[in-house]
């Protein structure tokens, strides 16, 4: 591994280098008709190549993700005829995507909920923390809500994908938004909404892609599971296990289609709205780490204080295991790290175990952050208007679909998804923040990372425990080295 990752990096960084020189030569809007245009697409397409040899070495979905919106962005630019046509492959990943929300939430929630939605069996420790999580969560998603409310980024998108749809009048209408002016959902009373919620028949349910009805089913279905006696419940648990572990199998076969699927959408993208779609996604990814930082500063920073935690001392503890997670976009990464700095750091190792891995279901903090802002960026790239109401019901409906999807490659995406079926929203514009997602996924997966280990941190001052034994000689050992 450490000789392929570096032959990889000579691949990568010159392919980019290269695509780069090709945008400064021929210029982005260059095109076959001038000389320069056509020594730019030709530099481009050559840095293309080369990071395309560069994936195959790396062999890291991630990177070809992120090739794939290159040669998407270019597909759309010099080919709009052919990019137009590609549509296919983003509905095949469409549905696709689709077809894994109703079971992979069904299974999250249902083995989410029967492990450790009974409060008795894990007592005031339980307790103490699930109230903290959701306070913490609560605030992240009105952040990202205000955030993404007071800076609109995602009218700039439609705006600018609207009038080019209009101009050129291509057929089968905008990736986005359509040509025409964007009707919003239908306002609904909040006794239809509530009446909504509630499914009739779980089957009904699925097949009619009503998430919100299949979520509050498993939850049900989960707190009536953790009432059963361990022997009549465990089949059970079997099963809504080895569920959710084929719909992550599933998911990441899905997954290899993401390339496709990125690549089709912003080619099609492009081809319609031009290249303020990328202007726009650099606002959106600007935003979120704004986004990010104020939540460290009004909520994580203030609950340090509040517990009276040495917040240089924990900075420089959680250092290794956020830079683990900023680097690889992964919590679970993460999490071995995470336990043992904890521990060195004064946590007991009992509040440690439980706190820190339940956190990684239900303290996802830097995910709900993104996902508030990322869902009113789609209402908003699509001309809808959500009132107030609307974002505060969205709001509750993200605490709960949030939980338990840790573990789910493209998190977001699903979720998003998900979001789209309950709110009426297009799906369009998910595609083309999926393009930027990696990008995001860097600095959210490192607040949840953080986040869980100021949890444990907090709780065990909650618990007058904070410093009160000392760590193992195998955990100071293990974090010395």
């Amino acid at each position: 591994m450490k000789s392929e990752l570096p032959g990889a990096g000579r691949i990568l960084f010159p392919g980019i280098a290269l695509y780069a020189a090709g945008v400064l030569a021929g210029g982005v809007a260059g095109s076959l008709s001038t000389p320069l245009g056509r020594v730019g697409i030709a530099i481009r397409v050559a840095g293309l190549l080369l990071l395309a040899w560069g994936a195959i070495r790396r062999r890291s979905l991630t990177i070809w993700i992120f090739w794939a919106m290159l040669a998407g962005i270019e597909l759309g630019l010099d080919a709009p005829r052919l990019a137009i046509q590609l549509r296919v492959l983003s509905d095949i990943f469409l549905r696709l995507i689709r077809v894994i929300v109703g079971p992979l939430i069904l299974g999250t929630l249902i083995t989410g909920i029967a492990g450790h939605g009974d409060l008795r069996a894990v007592g005031r420790l339980g307790l103490k923390s699930l109230i903290y999580f959701e306070v913490l969560t609560t605030i992240a998603l009105a952040i990202g809500l205000v955030a993404i409310d007071v800076s609109k980024v995602g009218t700039h998108l439609h705006a600018g994908s609207a009038s080019t749809a209009a101009a050129s009048a291509l057929p089968g209408g905008s990736g986005l938004a359509e040509a025409h002016p964007a009707q919003a959902p239908q306002q609904i009373s909040w006794q239809e909404f509530l009446i909504h919620v509630f499914p009739e028949s779980i089957a009904k349910s699925m097949a009619d892609n009503q998430i919100l009805q299949v979520a509050v089913f498993a939850i049900l279905f989960g707190l009536a599971l953790a009432r059963l006696n361990e022997e009549r419940r465990a089949p059970m648990m079997r099963l809504a296990e080895s569920l959710t572990e084929t719909m992550f199998a599933f998911t990441n076969l899905v997954m290899y289609f993401a390339p496709f699927g990125v690549g089709a959408a912003l080619a099609y993208t492009v081809a319609q709205s031009g290249l303020g779609v990328m202007l726009s996604l650099g606002r959106l990814l600007l935003l979120l780490y704004i986004a990010l930082i104020a939540f460290a500063l009004l909520a994580m920073l203030p609950a340090a204080l509040i517990a009276r935690i040495p917040v240089r001392e924990f900075l420089r503890a959680v250092a290794e295991p956020a830079t683990i997670a900023f680097a690889t976009s992964t919590s679970e990464a993460a999490l071995p790290r995470s336990m043992e700095v904890m521990e060195a750091f004064g946590v007991p190792r009992r509040i440690v175990a439980f706190v820190i891995p339940t956190g990684y279901s239900f303290n996802l903090a830097g995910s709900a952050l993104y996902l508030s802002l990322a869902s009113v960026f789609v209402a908003q790239a699509a001309g809808f208007r959500m009132e107030l109401r609307t974002q505060i019901v969205m709001l509750g409906t993200l605490m709960l679909m949030s939980k338990g999807l840790a573990g789910v490659p493209r998190a977001g995406l699903v979720v998003l998804m998900a979001m789209s079926s309950i709110f009426g929203l297009p799906e369009g514009p998910i595609f083309v923040v999926l393009g930027i997602d990696a990008l995001m996924d860097m600095g959210r997966t490192t607040v949840n990372v953080v986040g869980n280990c100021l949890a444990a941190a907090v709780v065990a001052r909650w618990e007058g425990e904070f410093r009160s034994e000392a760590p193992s000689e195998q955990v100071l050992a293990a974090v010395e080295d």
